[in-house]
């Protein structure tokens, strides 16, 4: 019998493709293969969408190899306001920051630490929206402060990135603190002469974006980034009236003088290493 079985031509036959080998973009919505957009700095080679990486990701294409030195990492959050799930929350706060400890392999929404910039020595923090959307609680607050502290009293040159929806709502008015804290850190900071560079990335909002975020000396974010405080959605409802489609996108806010300049991923690290050399006279 087997003399009468006919093999299905190779077009017809069912190929198996590995998962995870092609990726949606965002903003075209084309196909792409993975590892281009990962040659790519995770930029679309299509239209240029910038994807969001890790805080880690980031300090790793940031700064010069193995000069970065991580501060604080042991800070972590231990639920101040005894959040519980009875009408606020179907899970407790304590467990899911064990969940996005352990999804996340960080301690905190935010890393930070010394570094070194095309040999100009720096202090930085970075966000990671990974981590409760990159959320402003307690301890990133209190990251921020002890770094812009550090670099006050080494008089070096502070950066923060930012990718962030807000406050951390389960810390509640802990968390809306964090933001006059932070403020009056970078306010003491800016005596000393030194440069605050703020990078936005996608998205910054909430209270990240209504405190540090836009209080640097020298404010860049990458294309197409979403930058504002309240979503475009509760605005045009509060206000009753339609915004533009580019509202609260980088290039909107750069229009507008809100921010001082778009830099795309792969210039970022050559354009804050020629601040530096503008600006924070240690070489």
């Amino acid at each position: 019998m087997a003399w009468f079985k006919k093999d299905k031509p190779a077009s017809q036959k069912h190929v198996k493709v590995p998962e995870g080998l092609w990726i949606k973009c965002n903003s075209c919505k084309e196909i792409i293969y993975r590892k281009e957009v990962e040659r790519n700095l995770k930029v679309c080679p299509k239209c240029n969408y910038h994807f969001r990486i890790s805080a880690k990701e980031r300090i790793h294409l940031f700064v010069d190899e193995g000069s970065f030195i991580e501060t604080d990492k042991n800070l972590s959050s231990n639920d101040p306001l005894n959040f519980s799930p009875e009408g606020k929350d179907q899970v407790p706060y304590k467990t899911r920051l064990e969940e996005v400890r352990e999804s996340t392999d960080l301690t905190e929404a935010a890393i930070s630490g010394n570094a070194s910039i095309d040999g100009h020595p720096v202090i930085m923090i970075v966000l990671d929206f990974s981590f409760f959307g990159g959320s402003m609680g307690s301890v990133v607050g209190e990251k921020f402060v002890r770094a812009v502290e550090k670099a006050s009293e080494e008089r070096l040159p502070f950066i923060s990135i930012a990718s962030s929806g807000g406050a951390r709502m389960q810390e509640g008015i802990i968390s809306l603190i964090q933001m006059a804290k932070t403020s009056a850190v970078i306010s003491k900071f800016k005596t000393i002469g030194k440069p605050y560079i703020s990078i936005l990335a996608d998205p910054t909002f909430g209270g990240v974006s209504a405190s540090f975020a836009m209080l640097g000396d020298i404010i860049i974010a990458e294309p197409k980034s979403l930058i504002g405080f309240a979503g475009k959605r509760v605005i045009e409802q509060t206000i009753n009236q339609q915004l533009p489609d580019n509202f609260q996108t980088a290039e909107f806010l750069l229009e507008h003088g809100m921010i001082d300049i778009i830099v795309p991923r792969k210039d970022l690290k050559r354009t804050i290493s020629n601040i530096l050399s503008l600006t924070a006279g240690d070489k």
